[in-house]
């Protein structure tokens, strides 16, 4: 398969990070701002609305295939809290340790038992034709009394999966890899992007080869 360069619409390096460990060997993956690509502001309303506005606007500027995603953090006892603001929970450009401060903060006092909570992470492919496709994925957990481990970035500190003892930040890279929400979502367009690269390489050898697009001449044109 040829090798094929792709836009990850993300300033983020940690899911920048997380994302490139996870995409196959024949992708060669560039930044958004490598790419020169001006990110819109999250104005959706949900994960998939954010993902697209990314994804969209990173293969219109680039002319690359785009991945992008949305995720963030449900908490139960909150509402669905933070959810789309996950990132800017404390403010606009609040750091992961502020906005894990304030969330610490909101829960002081609720108990063990109803500290349930979810990582949601939408994951949006834009191909050149046009052609979109989502993953969606999800992790669910429960929210630590204190922040535990250094690695992952955002809540991952203070986030314990499900049948876990360990938060999400005391994991290495490969063990987050093979239950994260962004894996999980990332996985489904890792199918969905091999498909659509599969049908232009074969488009391709087709057409170097000077053999017919596949249409029949007395089909009047009909694909």
């Amino acid at each position: 398969m040829t090798k094929r360069r792709i836009v990850l619409a993300s300033s983020n390096p940690g899911k920048l990070r997380e994302l490139q460990s996870l995409l196959p060997p024949e992708v060669e993956v560039v930044s958004a701002a490598e790419a020169g690509v001006t990110l819109p502001p999250e104005t959706g309303s949900t994960f998939a609305e954010n993902a697209l506005l990314k994804a969209r606007a990173a293969a219109q500027q680039s002319g690359l295939i785009a991945i992008a995603d949305d995720s963030g953090l449900e908490v139960d006892a909150l509402g669905g809290e933070p959810g789309v603001r996950s990132a800017r929970y404390a403010g606009p450009r609040a750091s992961d340790a502020a906005n894990i401060a304030l969330l610490l903060n909101r829960l002081d006092g609720v108990p063990e038992g109803r500290r349930t909570a979810r990582f949601r992470a939408v994951v949006a492919l834009v191909v050149p034709d046009g052609s979109e496709f989502l993953g969606e994925g999800v992790l669910e957990g429960q929210i630590v009394h204190a922040p535990r481990g250094q690695g992952g970035f955002g809540y991952d500190p203070v986030f314990q999966p499900l049948g876990e003892n360990r938060t999400v930040a005391e994991m290495t890279l490969e063990e987050k890899n093979r239950v994260s929400h962004r894996a999980q979502a990332l996985r489904q367009v890792i199918e969905a992007l091999h498909a659509w690269l599969d049908r232009e390489e074969s488009s391709e050898r087709a057409a170097s080869a000077g053999e017919p697009d596949g249409r029949d001449k007395d089909d009047g044109g009909i694909p």
